[in-house]
């Protein structure tokens, strides 16, 4: 298999055409926008094969063909009344098996805004794919700098082989979805804790916020259940510089098999050969730009491998 440059590791996550590219007009001329209640608001963004199971329900939603929308019915005018209907349809999905992707049903609540930093409603988070809807996440890197003897190294795990969404891919060295109510450093110290055994007093005192990272997914079987459905992200990235002495990350609760301390070398082999999962290989890409292994000098496609992972989502935030 040819290594993957940077550029195509950043296109497997970020792989929604951009409105300036040629094939954007094919790939979205057939979706459908699913809108808030009062019209002001795309949310998501529909497969045509998703807008067939709302055509039955008109209590819930209203389907415009001639504006290729289907949006809230106006009487769902609360955050509760969304949120119940919402996962009420889920659940009723889930039990008559429409859609593969609620196989991994999580009983998680992922909180979905309108206007942008207001709660419109909480989902179900395995059902967040089929609608589009954005979704975020905490990402941390744990890493030794580099000194006079040994060059910078990064904790790295591989997810357990029995996960259902890229079982055995390289990830970063904490990675988690921020469901609700929690905040983002609420859920930094709970993935860590959970997934690698970092005692929350490390993460306090030690974990940097170092920026974030967004771009639009269309997702593929590897992600579980249907390929095509569209997942914008948005992941807090932080730093965690450890030492020597600093206890190892271990799993804990199955997340991952193993941790390994690799050099930088051996981590942008890894990252070539395709061994990431897709989002992380962007957060681990945008690391290595942090801490100037990534330049100017030496990747020709700097500036568009940049801008990609700052992606301008065209829906509300948080």
């Amino acid at each position: 298999m040819p290594k993957l440059s940077n550029l195509e590791l950043i296109a497997l996550a970020d792989s929604f055409p951009y409105p300036t590219s040629s094939v954007y007009k094919i790939e979205a001329s057939s979706l459908y926008h699913f809108t808030s209640h009062d019209l002001k608001a795309t949310l998501g963004y529909l497969l045509p094969s998703v807008v067939d199971y709302f055509r039955d329900l008109k209590q819930s939603f209203v389907v415009s063909d001639a504006e290729q929308r289907v949006s809230i019915a106006p009487e769902f005018d609360t955050v509760e009344k969304r949120s119940k209907m919402m996962n009420d349809l889920a659940l009723k999905w889930r039990i008559e098996k429409k859609f593969k992707v609620l196989e991994g049903w999580r009983s998680e609540l992922y909180p979905i805004y309108y206007p942008s930093s207001e709660l419109y409603f909480t989902f179900e988070r395995s059902a967040c794919p089929i609608f589009g809807f954005v979704t975020y996440g905490v990402h941390m890197t744990a890493y030794i700098p580099a000194s006079d003897t040994r060059p910078l190294r990064i904790w790295v795990p591989r997810r357990s082989r029995t996960k259902s969404t890229y079982p055995s891919m390289l990830d970063n060295t904490v990675a988690g979805g921020i469901g609700y109510p929690y905040g983002v450093f609420d859920t930094l110290i709970k993935e860590c804790g959970e997934e690698a055994g970092f005692d929350s007093e490390l993460i306090k005192e030690k974990a940097k916020s170092v920026g974030n990272v967004s771009y639009y997914y269309v997702r593929t079987s590897s992600a579980g259940g249907e390929s095509g459905f569209l997942q914008p992200e948005v992941q807090y990235c932080y730093d965690l510089e450890v030492t020597e002495d600093t206890p190892p990350p271990n799993p804990v609760d199955g997340e991952a098999e193993d941790f390994y301390l690799w050099d930088v070398d051996r981590v942008k082999e890894e990252l070539a050969a395709g061994n990431y999962k897709p989002n992380t290989a962007l957060v681990t890409i945008d690391f290595l730009v942090r801490h100037g292994v990534i330049t100017p000098e030496n990747e020709s496609n700097y500036l568009e491998i940049t801008s990609r992972m700052h992606r301008n989502l065209e829906h509300p935030l948080r």
